[in-house]
């Protein structure tokens, strides 16, 4: 059986560690003390809160009311590298680290350099990045 710490189990869900411990005490997650004396999760717990989440928007709704099959996640860009013909886009979108792969001329002519405030659209296998 599979089991994770508080923090590993944060650290997968992209919340706090203070987070998980509400959720614990609120009985939204289930726990119990491991061999080392530390609260764990069962892995297969994880994965159902982790799909709830994943399903669900912040005030319950189903999150697929507000989903398209196109996701767009805002972030910054934290990394360009380019060469000749193509080029290596870096993002940071909240908890999830994008990476695009583009033509050079694209991203020049998008202005992409660290710091910028982008939009990647993700479809499929797909990111495709623009600017907000």
């Amino acid at each position: 059986m599979i089991t994770y710490r508080v923090a590993e189990a944060a650290g997968v869900l992209g919340v706090s560690d203070d987070t998980v411990r509400r959720w614990i005490d609120a009985g939204r997650l289930a726990a119990g003390a491991g061999d080392d004396g530390r609260l764990h999760v069962e892995g297969a717990d994880l994965a159902a809160l982790a799909r709830s989440l994943a399903d669900t928007n912040p005030d319950g709704t189903p999150r697929a009311s507000s989903v398209s099959a196109r996701n767009r996640l805002r972030g910054i860009v934290t990394a360009v590298k380019k060469d000749t013909v193509m080029a290596q886009v870096e993002m940071v979108c909240g908890p999830y680290r994008m990476v695009s792969l583009m033509s050079t001329e694209a991203a020049d002519e998008l202005g992409l350099a660290p710091g910028v405030l982008a939009l990647a659209s993700v479809k499929s296998t797909n990111v495709v990045v623009e600017l907000p």
